[in-house]
């Protein structure tokens, strides 16, 4: 059975870059990460379907797998409703850094040069993650921000477009965003974070919930490298932005997290994400934060709403006040 047109969209889930991509080594995807995060996606977009057809038909390190039609007679693809989005991790960050791109500076050789190469290399991320959907059986399209008309203001979004996001999971099709290299019509260009991306999908689209994939089991009060740092379970936002700490109740009483962010990071580290994950908590979806490729991961993508997730799951929920 397909998509049908009008289903309500189940969740957006953003692929952290560090999550997916050995963020250290220059633009290298964490293939193991990678294929369990699609596998699991697979199985919960695709729970109630046949075995997945593999719809990477490109060359890889052989011969394309391009399969005889008979065998695709009989198969249906029904994917639930689901938005994806990653970071660049490895990939866009240090070529972005180089050229000061966040910075604009596209009326200059570095700038174009350092615009164009990190174009190049998130389009290319992109491509692998959408490559990789596919042959789970995820028919995923990639849609770049840059290509869409998304642009910024003083690195603040100004001009955004969705409808191709809906014709594409309309017409039963997965978009693949990711954060990218857009023009901005104070200082030229600068970089669009994917969680810029996830915030303003999720405001517009509401989605019943949304789930970043981080390397890391949840938020923690600071640094989880501190061997005295505590995960953060529920997290509170009110109406004016304000939030607190619910769970554990030990930290009840702190308003902050002590973040870190790589010299490379030119999109806000984790301090970013959780400004982020409050403004769409507000909003009215609830927010999973949880270490990619775990079983929590996979309950999160499977979850109808934070009251059916079990009390063995690990993570982070940023939710409104009642």
């Amino acid at each position: 059975m397909e998509s049908p047109q009008g289903q309500a969209l189940r969740c957006i889930v953003k692929m952290g870059g560090a999550a997916i991509t050995h963020k250290d080594e220059f633009e290298s995807i964490n293939v193991e990460k990678l294929s369990t995060t699609c596998r699991q996606l697979s199985q919960s977009m695709n729970a109630s379907c046949n075995t997945p057809i593999n719809m990477d038909w490109s060359r890889g390190d052989g011969a394309p797998l391009v399969p005889e039609v008979l065998e695709l007679q009989g198969n249906s693809i029904c994917t639930e409703r689901f938005i994806i989005i990653h970071g660049a991790g490895s990939f866009g960050h240090f070529q972005a850094s180089k050229s000061s791109v966040h910075k604009g500076g596209l009326e200059t050789a570095i700038g174009k040069a350092g615009f164009v190469a990190t174009r190049i290399s998130v389009t290319k991320l992109n491509q692998e993650i959408v490559r990789a959907l596919a042959s789970e059986g995820i028919p995923a399209v990639g849609i770049s921000p840059f290509s869409a008309g998304w642009s910024t203001r003083s690195r603040a979004l100004e001009q955004y477009e969705v409808s191709m996001l809906r014709k594409s999971l309309d017409c039963g099709l997965i978009p693949v965003l990711h954060g990218d290299a857009v023009f901005d019509s104070a200082q030229g260009c600068t970089i669009l974070s994917g969680d810029v991306v996830l915030r303003k999908l999720a405001q517009d689209l509401k989605p019943l919930h949304t789930v970043f994939l981080t390397d890391v089991p949840g938020v923690f009060d600071r640094p989880p490298s501190d061997k005295d740092a505590i995960l953060l379970e529920e997290i509170v936002v009110h109406i004016d932005g304000s939030w607190k700490i619910t769970r554990p109740v030990i930290l009840s009483a702190k308003t902050g997290v002590e973040t870190v962010t790589a010299a490379h990071d030119t999109t806000g580290g984790m301090a970013a994400k959780i400004a982020e994950a409050a403004i769409i908590a507000v909003s009215g979806v609830d927010v999973y934060i949880v270490e990619v490729g775990t079983q929590h991961a996979l309950e999160a993508f499977n979850c109808t709403s934070r009251h059916s997730l079990s009390k063995e799951w690990v993570g982070t929920i940023v939710r409104a006040s009642s």
